[in-house]
């Protein structure tokens, strides 16, 4: 795919930033408008954008649709529904020291916003965070990922389709392209991608103090203690593992299980796989194949990390891998210190000793960076206790993955795993500036706050 040049960014960004100025976006009746084309056009681009993920990604309809169409679908529906509300000034109370006057939260655009997503969920992980530019107010530059080149093709298709480019645009590229967009003067950047890539991203946006929004990943760890159900938790873990063949930023990357219930459960796991992909995997429409060459090698190099118990066929011709379940001893091995991002599952058995199980687990979560996602099956209050006692951007008490699908809580990270949070209102929020305003009354003017401060005594006391 050809590289977007410098010279046709810079005429972008001045164009996207004289039609900011205007106020155009400012009128929430146009924001809701262009909401409603944006839902149109998802409707008249979904056969091409599910073809082109096909392509790229091996990925089927029905697992395109569930995990990236119908998402993107339904945060349009929520801005349309809500953002008159949301976008609406808003009273807060005035204390006594400025009597009289009147308090406002006035929510205004931010302005230029760019947006980067990654190869993974390149429909979702683009189009939702426009959905809150857009409901905010906002003008934007969109930046698909070149690893999937037939989607990113289709996509700048559709947004050329439905939206001027003085408002909405995209720019197509490889790192070089991304590192010039990073220099420049934007009003927030939104970055999906690796952690190690946003700290260029944050040190870039630093040369401007530019406000960001970082989604990470990281190593999220699937505990599953005694109490679990194991049948069940097999089957949604197995799913969880297997969607998108593991290159999911919220994907279970490691379990860490109780040694009493270890056996079980790999046998379990095996029978939900055949469940899920049938007897032979690789030829399930429903897996996907890893995204490039590049990925293929990384990945498949785990399998040398430790014993295999499940799985480890691999295919270079096809960037097909098994979905892999490993026991790991060595902790400071790459398959337990780098995000795996693919079907290879490491296995870590606790036994309970001096230390109970809860606290083992606990102990190894705290001795890593934090996560993007945490998952525990068995005792809902066990779960909790254990949810309490660590961090996590998010996560689920026998489930993965699912919550993510609620736009009601709020999708991020924390720490290594990445910085603030977006879905329904606070995508919204996540382009927005809360601009605090005061209006106060000409028809009377207290004298107390006017040097020499007469009545200090009395003011002190009031205060």
């Amino acid at each position: 795919m050809e590289n977007t040049s410098s010279i046709q960014i810079d005429a972008m960004l001045k164009a996207q930033r004289q039609y900011f100025r205007t106020g155009a976006t400012f009128s929430v009746q146009y924001r809701i408008s262009m909401l409603k084309k944006f839902a149109a056009a998802m409707k008249k681009w979904e056969s091409k954008l599910a073809e082109a993920i096909w392509t790229d990604l091996h990925k089927s309809y029905e697992e395109a649709y569930l995990t990236e169409i119908c998402l993107v679908n339904a945060e349009i529906r929520e801005a349309r529904k809500h953002v008159r509300s949301w976008a609406k000034r808003e009273r807060k109370h005035s204390p006594i020291a400025i009597f009289g006057s009147s308090s406002y939260i006035v929510k205004e655009p931010l302005g230029s916003a760019l947006i980067v997503s990654p190869w993974n969920y390149p429909i979702q992980l683009l189009l939702n965070p426009l959905v809150g530019a857009i409901a905010a107010g906002c003008t934007a530059v969109l930046k698909p990922s070149p690893y999937v080149p037939n989607v990113s093709a289709v996509i700048e298709q559709m947004i050329a389709d439905t939206f001027d480019s003085n408002y909405v645009a995209v720019v197509q590229g490889n790192r070089e392209v991304n590192a010039y967009l990073f220099r420049q003067k934007f009003d927030l950047i939104f970055f999906t991608g690796s952690p190690a890539l946003a700290k260029t991203v944050m040190a870039a946006a630093a040369e401007h103090l530019t406000p960001l929004v970082l989604e990470l990943g990281g190593k999220s760890p699937c505990v599953i203690d005694r109490t679990a159900n194991i049948k069940l938790a097999a089957r949604r873990i197995a799913w969880g593992k297997t969607l998108n063949s593991g290159q999911t930023c919220i994907a279970p990357d490691y379990i860490l299980i109780h040694a009493d219930v270890n056996e079980q459960f790999v046998a379990e796991f095996k029978r939900s796989l055949e469940l899920l992909h049938g007897q032979n995997v690789a030829e399930s429409k429903h897996f996907v194949r890893m995204v490039t060459d590049k990925a293929f090698e990384r990945v498949s190099g785990y399998l040398s990390n430790g014993k295999i118990i499940c799985g480890g066929q691999t295919d270079a011709s096809q960037r097909y891998i098994e979905p892999t379940l490993i026991e790991v001893e060595d902790l400071s091995s790459p398959i337990m210190t780098e995000e795996i991002f693919g079907p290879i599952f490491p296995v870590i058995t606790f036994s309970d000793g001096q230390k109970s199980f809860a606290d083992q687990v606990v102990d190894f979560v705290l001795d890593r960076e934090k996560p993007l996602a945490f998952y525990y099956f068995g005792n809902e209050r066990d779960g909790w206790n254990m949810i309490k006692r660590t961090s996590s951007g998010g996560g689920c008490i026998n489930d993965t993955i699912m919550h993510i699908v609620n736009a009601n809580l709020p999708f991020g990270g924390v720490g290594n795993s990445g910085m603030g949070h977006y879905h329904g209102k606070l995508s919204f929020d996540a382009f927005t500036h809360c601009r605090g305003v005061v209006s106060t009354p000409t028809w009377f003017d207290l004298p107390f706050r006017y040097m020499p401060y007469k009545f200090f005594a009395l003011v002190k006391r009031l205060m």
